[in-house]
């Protein structure tokens, strides 16, 4: 009896502990140490309306605009409540068409591309990475230039400006914040109408 009585109390201290107090006190620290990243980093309109989140990739179609990695997460893609890769092997068929299928969309839409940058075709682990490589964004600077109607040098100054360097110099690729890419060029080179 003394032992069940030990491991109840046990496990109510060790789960008002570490069930309770602990995420209470580290959420608590995060809001304090930086509540920006705590919350989602999210990016705001002047008007205080949420656009999305730096962290989380949003499809973008529109000719003019760059465009994202395709994404498994959830049955449309791009659900941040389902966030998961497809989980297809390299060998599998359904991959293949998929990836056939996107690349010959990306060149018919992309006139005069040569070779498509593999993360346009491929999606992320969890389906949801809001970036691109800097390779692919490149791939991209004709149409987008076209459809604003600005020279490509312009587009890829922009593009030069939204391009972040490994994490401490050494990690990681650099990278394109597709997102705050587009935000960037709808304030500095609206599209046509």
């Amino acid at each position: 009896m003394k032992n069940l009585i030990t491991a109840t109390l046990m496990t109510i201290v060790t789960t008002i502990l570490f069930g309770l107090l602990y995420p209470l006190v580290i959420t608590g620290l995060a809001q304090v140490i930086f509540p920006d990243k705590a919350n989602g980093q999210l990016i705001k309109r002047a008007d205080g309306t949420v656009i999305g989140s730096r962290l989380i990739e949003q499809p973008f179609s529109s000719p003019g605009y760059f465009h994202s990695r395709p994404s498994a997460a959830g049955a449309a893609g791009y659900d941040a409540g389902a966030s998961s890769g497809s989980n297809y092997g390299p060998t599998n068929q359904k991959l293949f068409d998929r990836v056939k299928a996107d690349v010959e969309k990306l060149q018919a839409d992309n006139p005069g591309a040569r070779l498509v940058p593999v993360d346009l075709v491929t999606t992320s682990g969890s389906g949801l990475d809001p970036h691109v490589s800097p390779a692919s964004a490149e791939f991209q600077v004709p149409r987008v230039a076209r459809e604003r109607g600005v020279s490509e040098d312009e587009i890829r100054r922009v593009v030069a400006t939204h391009t972040e360097g490994r994490q401490f110099g050494f990690l990681g690729e650099p990278v394109v914040n597709v997102l705050e890419l587009n935000l960037d060029l709808d304030e500095k080179m609206p599209m046509r109408k």
